[in-house]
């Protein structure tokens, strides 16, 4: 069943800005890959990060299918954005890379925990979804922690300076 939502909704912004951030994490896995290559002590953990990430990107794209939700026109930005920022977290470093996973995935557990706490009850079938990729965002976290994300040079400035620009990535995508 096709359920068409207002565009102006907060259910098709939630599902909007989600699917962008989905989408701009695997360029970020794809620009560190393209760095790294299989050479890197975490190679490994960012591929399966990034194919989680696909996964996440890929129900989001059908979510809005069916929905009638329409993309971000910041697309475009979005997948410059997120291959530079992974190509140059990467170029300083595997510890860099592990700091970008760090910073995002604290800032996208922030978002989905916000997200869940106003959709409340109203839409089971979203909020399962956000709470299963927030679980997953969590342990991509935690990895990037385990692997010495907070050993990265100047790792306050560059995990904070990430952060915000999520943020304001995430407020960007959900009305543009």
């Amino acid at each position: 069943m096709t359920t068409r939502l207002d565009p102006r909704s907060a259910a098709a912004r939630m599902i909007r800005v989600d699917q962008a951030g989905e989408f701009g994490a695997t360029r970020i896995y794809e620009g560190q890959l393209a760095v790294m290559g299989d050479r890197g002590p975490d190679s490994a953990e960012i591929v399966e990060m990034a194919r989680q990430e696909a996964d996440h990107r890929a129900r989001f794209d059908a979510l809005m299918a069916r929905r009638g939700v329409r993309p971000t026109a910041l697309h475009p930005v979005w997948s410059m954005a997120g291959f530079a920022l992974g190509a140059a977290t990467a170029l300083v470093g595997p510890k860099a890379a592990m700091a970008c996973t760090a910073a995002i995935e604290t800032e996208i557990d922030r978002h989905y925990t916000e997200q869940l706490e106003v959709l409340g009850d109203s839409d089971p079938e979203l909020a399962e979804t956000i709470r299963e990729f927030r679980d997953d965002e969590r342990a991509h976290r935690d990895a990037a922690l385990a692997a010495g994300a907070e050993q990265a040079p100047a790792y306050p400035l560059l995990f904070n300076a990430i952060r915000l620009g999520c943020r304001a990535a995430i407020k960007l995508s959900e009305r543009i």
